[in-house]
């Protein structure tokens, strides 16, 4: 979150913000008299406290002196100064939860480099690699989802029987595809100096407040046992949306040492989230789905060294794309664009040809979000409380939050079935991915199982 003493000294740039980022449903100015009151309850809590030290003080004197009477007056007034103090501190409390969460539904200031925009068309394309040296595409690419049935190693109507829709079973050499991108990604992040992390699933709501997906995205998240009614305690359990939430938590609350920093996790983990298929062929196959496996980039920084990691950080998750050899783009994101809690924010996006391929690779095919690579600057560490301390004998201080997925899977493998697809309908395995699939070089499918693959072409 951001700290009380910005918004009160920079309220309209607090409001370009929130209007930057669509923030409507919160009142700055009532958020600015709550926190006025609050200062000003604070301070007469503060003449209170000073008023009645004075008072009892003089108390044991005047017993002292025999002056009963005037022992006794000041007792009383004792007692009635101590009465308002309860009355002030009540109701600074009460304030002090409320500016709390008001402060919650503030999002964070873009920074200035960030492009001034209002939706996704004025993200700007920071570079385009891979497009020089395309391979050899079939005359008619066909889409991952008619690809992968025909292969049998997508089944999304025995996912929807099993789940939901948004689910789906991984067949055979789609589930050895799957595993070889995991162990892939993961050892491409091991040379770039991460280590590894394999995160609980489940997460508390304390954690989901801390990287900001509570409360302003609650209706995206899955609860375990329970509705998504309110109220929300640190004991509720919630699947994971992202391992950008139990890895930047595993600190929540800590102080880490000056020698501690830079830390970069990563950190393999299956993520759940409500929202899925938006719109046209989005609803179709494994590009927006509930639930899907990831490689999350977290980093812990100095303050002073984000915006040089947050440049690194995207170098070391299109490096997975480098090697692939899929093409792909990176965009500046916009204020209108980004998200809640970024300052500034990264889209990588790989290409996949199986839709729209009339006009050619540059105007065809889709842009498919692999990576989103953010600076929160404070935003998260303040919400979660994880500080370093610079020198020993200095006072802590909040440090920089980082992450970026490393990449996420079902996207790329839409990239890679229909990127690395033959006129035959076979798929090439990209050449690093070899060695974790005991050396196949192809991708063929296998005859589907059951009566009703019958009549799809298997032999009965």
């Amino acid at each position: 979150m951001l700290s009380r003493q910005f918004v009160r000294e920079n309220p309209e740039t607090v409001r370009e913000a929130m209007d930057a980022k669509g923030v409507t449903d919160v009142d700055l100015d009532h958020l600015l008299a709550v926190d006025e009151e609050w200062r000003e309850l604070k301070a007469e809590g503060d003449d209170l406290r000073r008023q009645r030290n004075e008072v009892s003080s003089q108390i044991g004197q005047l017993k002292q002196e025999g002056e009963e009477e005037e022992a006794q007056q000041a007792i009383d007034e004792s007692q009635e100064l101590k009465a308002d103090i309860e009355r002030v501190e009540e109701r600074a409390e009460e304030l002090e939860a409320e500016l709390e969460a008001l402060l919650l539904e503030i999002p964070n200031v873009p920074h200035e480099s960030v492009p001034v925009g209002e939706d996704e068309t004025d993200n700007e394309t920071r570079y385009r690699r891979g497009f020089d040296d395309l391979r050899d595409l079939p005359e008619d690419v066909v889409p991952h989802y008619d690809l992968g049935e025909e292969l049998d190693i997508l089944d999304f109507e025995r996912g929807a029987k099993v789940t939901g829709g948004g689910f789906y079973f991984l067949k055979g050499e789609g589930a050895r595809l799957e595993h070889a991108l995991v162990q892939f990604m993961l050892a491409v992040h091991r040379e770039q100096g991460y280590s590894d992390i394999y995160p609980p699933v489940p997460v508390n709501s304390a954690s989901m407040r801390g990287t900001g997906q509570f409360p302003k995205f609650v209706d995206d998240a899955y609860r375990v046992g329970d509705t998504n009614e309110a109220p929300y305690d640190d004991d509720d359990l919630w699947l994971c949306p992202t391992a950008e939430v139990s890895v930047t938590n595993m600190y929540r609350d800590e102080i880490l040492l000056d020698d501690d920093l830079p830390l970069k996790h990563q950190a393999f983990s299956p993520n759940f989230r409500r929202e899925a298929g938006e719109h046209g062929t989005e609803t179709r196959g494994i590009v927006r789905v509930h639930q899907f496996n990831k490689v999350e980039l977290v980093n812990f920084v100095r303050p002073g060294e984000s915006y040089d990691r947050l440049e690194g950080l995207l170098e070391e998750a299109c490096e997975v794309l480098d090697r692939l050899e899929l093409p792909y783009r990176v965009l500046d994101m916009c204020t209108g664009d980004m998200g809640f809690t970024q300052s500034k924010k990264y889209d990588v996006e790989v290409w996949a040809p199986g839709d729209d391929m009339e006009d050619g690779p540059e105007e065809g095919g889709r842009w498919l979000e692999v990576s989103s690579v953010s600076n929160f600057e404070d935003f998260q560490a303040r919400r979660a409380g994880i500080q370093y301390r610079p020198e020993r004998h200095e006072s802590a201080e909040y440090l920089h939050t980082l992450n970026g997925s490393g990449l996420a899977l079902p996207r790329v493998m839409v990239a890679i079935l229909e990127y690395y697809q033959n006129e035959d309908g076979t798929v090439d395995v990209p050449e690093p991915l070899q060695p974790y699939m005991g050396g196949q070089e192809a991708i063929e499918g296998h005859e589907p199982v059951g009566e009703s693959a019958v009549g799809a072409g298997k032999k009965d």
